[in-house]
């Protein structure tokens, strides 16, 4: 492992996502732990991506007292089925909210009646639960949950929306390989609800993991461009407790 520092951000790399996920769910685990000797119980929100696939592997494993923990996701598809194996409810609950006995878990509906009355719901759980912990994704396009960069606001006086998703997230989305992906962009829903930047950046605390080749554009302009809303992962840099875990294929842009 090698480390470098970006502002506040402590990156962390691997030479393989195995390494990298395993190094992830330990320290994240140590802070869950920490957290749980001084609160009740704590509030973390989950990424959905195949890139968090390892890291969920690995903290689904570890010893923590997880009937103390209540689970957020950060986003979710608008107008897929219930069933969809590409909602990211769904894929939490494959890959980590079924595995582990949690407090609460609260989904987003993407297939509620009302979308502005979901993110009103949400929002005021997210209120009622103030974020201790959130695990981020990185996207290809630096998207931190579903803040394109076009949609993407450091000030926005929202917690939760409805955005439409520009067409290189979308793309990001198609894998034919994966079954929690899709097989053409034509199936990628246009529109998505999230949490928007300023809800993921109140987190106490925040570890975002972002391997492979797909993710080392991104990667490289979430460390080296101004801090700016046309790179949304930029503005983690200014958050006060915050590491980055990389394996040698996204790190392959870096010095």
């Amino acid at each position: 492992m090698r480390e470098l520092r970006k502002g506040n951000l402590t990156v962390k790399i691997f030479e393989t996502r195995a390494l990298m996920g395993a190094a992830a769910a330990a320290i994240a685990a140590d802070k869950i732990v920490e957290l749980l000797k001084e609160k009740e119980f704590i509030n973390i929100v989950f990424a959905a991506a195949p890139s968090q696939n390892e890291f969920l592997a690995s903290l689904a494993e570890k010893k923590v007292d997880w009937k103390r923990v209540n689970a957020f996701h950060m986003d979710e598809y608008v107008g897929l089925n219930s069933e969809a194996p590409q909602l990211f409810g769904n894929f939490l609950k494959q890959r980590f909210f079924g595995k582990v006995s949690l407090r609460n878990t609260f989904y987003l509906n993407g297939s509620a009646a009302d979308p502005d009355q979901e993110c009103k719901r949400y929002a005021e759980l997210l209120e009622k639960y103030p974020t201790d912990i959130v695990f981020l994704g990185i996207g290809e396009n630096t998207h931190v949950a579903f803040n394109d960069p076009h949609v993407a606001d450091f000030n926005d006086p929202a917690i939760v929306k409805i955005v439409d998703l520009d067409e290189k997230n979308r793309r990001q989305q198609v894998d034919p390989a994966d079954p929690s992906c899709f097989n053409h962009i034509e199936e990628v829903p246009t529109h998505a609800i999230t949490l928007t930047v300023p809800a993921l950046f109140k987190a106490d605390y925040a570890y975002a993991i972002a391997p492979g080749d797909k993710k080392a554009d991104a990667i490289y302009h979430t460390l080296n461009e101004e801090i700016q809303e046309n790179y949304p992962s930029t503005v983690f840099r200014n958050h006060p407790n915050v590491m980055l875990f990389i394996d040698e294929k996204s790190a392959a842009r870096l010095a």
